[in-house]
Parts: C-alpha cells; sequence; structure tokens
C-alpha cells in the first residue's frame, strides 16, 4: 500500500507492504492542516510564537514569615526551525526571549512594586524520530540563561533534558494524538545565594481535534512537578498537580490562536495559583 508519512511540515512518499493488500488508515491523518504549530514531535519547518502568560504564585510578604500573591505577567517571543537530517529524522531547534513584569518583594523592592524587563532566556535542540506513521520518540534538551537576574528570573543557569512520544489517534479525528513528555529541570551554576533548582515536570498530553479546525489538548504543559530541589515559598510538600486545559482554532493553514488555563489540584509544591496563557501560532 501507499502511505504517507509527515515530517516537519513535509510529505514524503513510503511504499509499506502489508501481507492482506489492505489500504492504511494514513490519508485523513496526514492533513497538514492539522499541525497547529503545538505538537512537539510533528514540529512545522518555521514557527513564530507570540505568547501572553499571567499567573499568580506565593511570595514573600514585607514581614518575615509572611507570604503575599506575587503576579508575574510575561510576553514570550518564541522561534522554531526544523531540519530533516535524515529520513524519518528530524532536529527542532527553539529559542525564547520572555519579556517580564512582576511585583515580589525583594531588598532592591520592598514596596513589591512592578518592575519589568527581559526574563531568563532559553534555547532548545530536540531529536525526533519517526517509527512510523502512528509512532514517533524524541529526546532532547533545553538551556535556560540567568539573563532576568535576580528580580526577574531565578539567578541560576539551568540545563532541562527530556524525553516522550507520540502516538496517534486516528480513531477520534486526523488530529488527535497522545503525547507524554517528560523533563528534568536543573541548576549548575549562577548566584550562589539563590535557590538551587531540581525538580522533575511531567505533561500527559492529550490533544483532541474538533470539527472546524478546533482543538482542544488536556496537560498540554509540563505542569505535573515533583520538587527536590530547595523549597520554595509556601512549600509545604514535593507534588503540585493541577488542571490544565488548552482550547484553541487554526484560522487558516498557517496561524492558530489559543487560550489555555491552568489551577491547582495539588499544590503542597506552589508552582502557582492561577494560570493564563494566549498563544498566536504562526507557522512558515
Amino acid at each position: 500500500m501507499m502511505a504517507r508519512a509527515l515530517i516537519g511540515g513535509c510529505l514524503l512518499a513510503v511504499v509499506i507492504l502489508r501481507p492482506d493488500g489492505a489500504v492504511a488508515q494514513s490519508a485523513s491523518y496526514q492533513d497538514q492542516n492539522a499541525n497547529t504549530g503545538n505538537d512537539l514531535f510533528r514540529p512545522p519547518a518555521n514557527l513564530f510564537q507570540m505568547m501572553y502568560d499571567y499567573k499568580t504564585a506565593p511570595g514573600s510578604g514585607s514581614a518575615p514569615g509572611t507570604t503575599r500573591d506575587v503576579t508575574t505577567e510575561t510576553l514570550n517571543l518564541r522561534m522554531d526551525h526544523s531540519l530533516d537530517l535524515a529520513p524519518m529524522w528530524i532536529l527542532a531547534l527553539r529559542a525564547d526571549l520572555p519579556l517580564v513584569a512582576k511585583n515580589p518583594i525583594t531588598s532592591d523592592n520592598p514596596n513589591g512594586d512592578y518592575v519589568g524587563g527581559v526574563g531568563d532566556t532559553d534555547v532548545q535542540a530536540v531529536i525526533i524520530h519517526n517509527l512510523d506513521l502512528r509512532w514517533t520518540v524524541g529526546f532532547g534538551a533545553r538551556l535556560i540563561t540567568p539573563t532576568g537576574g535576580d528580580t526577574l528570573g531565578s539567578g541560576k543557569w539551568q540545563i532541562m533534558p527530556a524525553g516522550g512520544f507520540r502516538y496517534a489517534l486516528w480513531e477520534i479525528s486526523p488530529s488527535s494524538y497522545f503525547e507524554p513528555v517528560i523533563r528534568y529541570d536543573v541548576s549548575f551554576a549562577g548566584d550562589p545565594t539563590k535557590r538551587n533548582i531540581s525538580n522533575l515536570q511531567f505533561a500527559p498530553t492529550l490533544n483532541v481535534g474538533l470539527p472546524d479546525r478546533w482543538f482542544l489538548t488536556f496537560y498540554p504543559s509540563p505542569d505535573i512537578r515533583i520538587n527536590y530541589g530547595d523549597p520554595i515559598t509556601g512549600q509545604t510538600g514535593r507534588l503540585f498537580l493541577p488542571f490544565d486545559v488548552r482550547v484553541g482554532r487554526q484560522f487558516s493553514n498557517n496561524i492558530a490562536v489559543s487560550f489555555e488555563f491552568g489551577v491547582p489540584i495539588i499544590k503542597d509544591y506552589p508552582v502557582y495559583n492561577l494560570k493564563t496563557q494566549v498563544r498566536l501560532n504562526v507557522t512558515y
């Protein structure tokens, strides 16, 4: 039979012989219009993303031992580029420039006023291997640099190795898939007075393609976390388990808009009290 494999936005013709001579259900799966730019293991050739993130989380209060909610607003500018290394192999590159405004109480900001500037920038590389039409695996790492300083960033250099797989769910719809990703964020240098970072992050992503180019994604971000590093403000245990969902629509072959909402279920390790994100993805 003749099947098509979608790799980084390009269609490769692959001939596969089956004993029964039946035709596999692959044509609908290969609908390029289903690629919204959110799929880690089906990257477009190029992506520009503009994301606005609003988040509240516990922070230090004005008096020792007290806490207060700290609001962080981020406008993140992201660029992705994918390279075909060999048949069925892709290298996906990513860079992020976060522009941050937040109101923590620190020695430099005792009144908790809003301060803004560039946050911690990062670069990422992921190797992707398409095993067949349904299965894809990938692994890589992200390097986070302490460009945000002590107020707008962590003050630490961080490395974040990651891995996962993708399983196409054609039975639901052409653009549906299950894509669990696990990564580990660990600091290795930087300001010695800042807390050491060491936490496991997990996203059991389930994307459901809906009619008229709508999509619904459960756990699109790796917000399930277990902290093994230094405790943060308000921490009583290691686990953070949120409810995290994203809904969006692809308005054309190249433009998709989505809204994400997250609230804690278990916040012994309080990553956030509330998270909302709006994304504009432009693929080309």
